[in-house]
């Protein structure tokens, strides 16, 4: 359990990819972390793009950066969301800023574009939104995971083991 004793939040949206929401957090909590979701709602039930369903333990409003180890922000469409929430904004940045592992996969992208951390840190994503993370000052690769510092980025589903392993590393380094 080479994670107990760590705290990770999650963040979650309305149509978030079911996968990509649910496997990282599985994965952190099978090393023994704690995972807190935080929705723009406390208690409010999101529900993925293939039906299933998260339950927000926190707001984003109630979440604080320092009360946490790692963050990971899902892909779907959730993220197009999630990207204009001021709050969400602000945990971003102060997690980077704190150099604590940020795990973004697919879209997730959106939310460190608008988050403005990407200039010149290594990066990948869905292919779809490679013009974005570019033009936010990304370098963009065609890689299954990428690891820049505290940035952890995968691409899409089937990337999700090495993203999942990837993650966990940079919060046991911690």
């Amino acid at each position: 359990m080479r994670l107990a004793g760590k705290r990770v939040l999650s963040l979650v949206d309305e149509e978030f990819e079911d996968l990509e929401l649910w496997y990282p957090i599985y994965r952190v909590r099978e090393e023994g972390a704690e995972v807190i979701v935080a929705g723009a709602q406390k208690g409010a039930t999101y529900v993925g793009k293939y039906g299933v369903p998260a339950k927000s333990d926190v707001s984003f409003d109630e979440a604080d950066a320092a009360d946490y180890d790692g963050l990971l922000v899902p892909g779907g469409w959730a993220p197009d969301k999630l990207r204009r929430y001021p709050k969400v904004l602000q945990l971003v940045q102060s997690m980077n800023e704190a150099g604590k592992p940020i795990g973004q996969i697919c879209h997730a992208g959106w939310v460190l574009v608008s988050a403005k951390i990407l200039q010149g840190r290594r990066v990948t994503s869905t292919p779809g939104i490679r013009d974005d993370m570019e033009n936010a000052g990304a370098i963009w690769l065609d890689e299954a995971v990428v690891v820049d510092g505290n940035l952890i980025s995968a691409r899409r589903p089937p990337d999700l083991p090495p993203y999942g392993k990837a993650f966990c590393d940079a919060l046991a380094a911690r």
